[in-house]
């Protein structure tokens, strides 16, 4: 008994002493866990400099997930955004019998959807996630290109990837040939299109003979023309269809043009192109013991190589034009204008105070939390769709900051995982709830540039996100005096939200800050 009374006493000792020294040394795991609730810690705001930063064109090559259709945006303004991509053979060198022709050509490019309901007889209702603008019409053309998407740039004698940026739609533009591809009779295959919620329902012939129905997931799904596909493909040259690399030389690719239908605002989808391909249905000849007879046979085409995403911008709100061209980089901006795409961000300096920083590396202070809180101008974002997530990285050296990389958490959602490092939209607690503020944790980055001398006290960048997983930089067509590169995550995102700054006008409750608890050294 009293062994083990002694050994009891021992494992507290012991037990004390490391939670004493996980203190000491800025464990973060407690930070992780505080919260809203920071018990006696004290608290510290510094005041940022926050100021807007204009993007210009970039690199909108072979994104993850690209946008296809017409957003408006009041407080930003209008864009289209269409798309280019490369074809792959899914089967090389596809043996193509006599007299074959084409039954039915179909291109189809699943959306992001989540399975609602499934009813008595099999059939599903589904709901599309990302789709602005619900079923608005858009006008669709699907076009073949002659624009050849090299893949090294012969600038860098053939070393870099070649780099396709977002303002070149004038270029897939003169480089379409013949009439658009989807030229079924129903509107809603071209000049009426819009993004259905409903299952894809296809009927199959067994062999048998037994006609059973298929079900899929909503889809882009668009009838292609039979005699263009009849003679590019299966009358092509064997030789043409031999390799890819000949393939995309000899059919170079698809350009989807948008175009306004009059009376509508349109809708916009992110669409995960690389998910998509070109069926083709044909029959030939067969030819048994001297009897010819006709089989069917299918062709698949995947929209996987080469792409690039297109936006025009017009329409453009003034006071964003204006805000992104004239930021006031000593004081900040009364509001900061964040866009995805060909948008802009915000540029964040940290410890602006002369001395401040200093003063708080020879207090000595434990940092336990920090955050940037960012409020939503709800005025102007009062009829816009508002981003889910926005995204803090280090912007002098073009990467995430250390909390981003020591945050493991995941979510059933991938787009909300991370959710310590945070920046996801805090709503209002009541239906269709307005968003209120975006906050980022970074205690880490503020806890090693306090207990670090040497450490940098780099710049910030904010900026939209599609999806957080994406930590990787796409160029600037033009850099500016910050940087040469964007998240690419923000490229692929048409949404933007206005945010209330640092300008000394802003009203203290509502001026970006950063919140520091400490606790004092022993």
């Amino acid at each position: 008994m009293h062994t083990s009374s002694f050994f009891k006493r021992i494992l507290f000792v012991v037990s004390v002493l490391f939670l004493y020294s996980c203190d000491k040394e800025y464990n973060a795991i407690g930070a992780d866990l505080l919260g809203e609730n920071h018990f006696d810690f004290l608290q510290y705001t510094s005041d940022v400099v926050a100021h807007n930063q204009k993007i210009g064109p970039v690199d909108a090559t072979n994104l993850s997930i690209n946008a296809l259709g017409i957003y408006n945006d009041p407080a930003f303004g209008k864009t289209t955004a269409h798309f280019a991509t490369q074809l792959n053979l899914a089967a090389l060198a596809p043996s193509i019998g006599a007299n074959a022709v084409v039954d039915s050509v179909y291109l189809s490019v699943p959306y992001f959807s989540t399975l609602k309901t499934t009813n008595t007889d099999g059939s599903h209702v589904y709901e599309l996630d990302s789709i602005y603008g619900g079923q608005a019409p858009i006008k669709l053309s699907v076009f073949e290109s002659n624009y050849f998407m090299r893949d090294l740039d012969p600038a860098s004698n053939f070393t870099e990837t070649q780099s396709f940026y977002t303002d070149q739609t004038a270029i897939f533009e003169n480089a379409k040939l013949g009439s658009r591809l989807n030229n079924a009779s129903s509107p809603s295959q071209n000049d009426a299109f819009f993004f259905d919620s409903k299952e894809i329902v296809q009927k199959v012939t067994a062999a048998d003979g037994k006609v059973s129905l298929a079900r899929s997931v909503p889809a882009m799904r668009l009838k292609l023309d039979n005699s263009y596909f009849t003679t590019k493909i299966l009358r092509a040259p064997a030789a043409k269809l031999a390799s890819n690399d000949v393939f995309k030389d000899y059919f170079r690719g698809l350009y989807f043009k948008i175009e306004t239908v009059s009376g509508s605002a349109g809708s916009m989808a992110m669409m995960n192109f690389k998910a998509g391909k070109i069926t083709i249905n044909y029959t030939e000849d067969l030819v048994t013991n001297g009897v010819t007879t006709r089989v069917p046979k299918t062709l698949d085409i995947n929209l996987n190589g080469n792409s690039v995403n297109l936006l025009d911008q017009t329409n453009v709100n003034a006071s964003y034009t204006n805000a992104v061209n004239n930021p006031n980089t000593s004081l900040g901006d009364t509001n900061l204008y964040v866009k995805g795409g060909e948008g802009a961000m915000t540029v964040i300096d940290l410890f602006k105070t002369p001395g401040e920083l200093d003063l708080i590396r020879s207090k000595g202070w434990l940092i336990n939390e920090a955050n940037l809180v960012f409020h939503i101008d709800a005025a102007k974002m009062a009829t816009s769709n508002e981003p889910n997530r926005v995204y803090l990285y280090d912007l002098t050296n073009n990467r995430p900051v250390v909390d981003y990389f020591l945050d493991a958490t995941n979510a059933t959602d991938p787009k909300k995982s991370k959710y310590v490092f945070s920046g996801i939209i805090n709503k209002e607690a009541v239906t269709n709830g307005r968003g209120q503020t975006y906050k980022i944790r970074i205690t880490n980055q503020i806890r090693n540039l306090v207990k670090y001398a040497d450490s940098t006290n780099v710049k910030l960048g904010l900026v939209v996100t599609e999806n957080i997983g994406e930590s990787n930089f796409s160029k600037l067509k033009t850099p500016n005096s910050f940087t040469s590169k964007m998240p690419k995550a923000s490229v692929m995102n048409p949404l933007g939200t206005v945010l209330y700054g640092s300008h000394p006008s802003v009203p203290e409750d509502k001026r970006v800050k950063l919140q520091i608890y400490y606790t004092k050294p022993n």
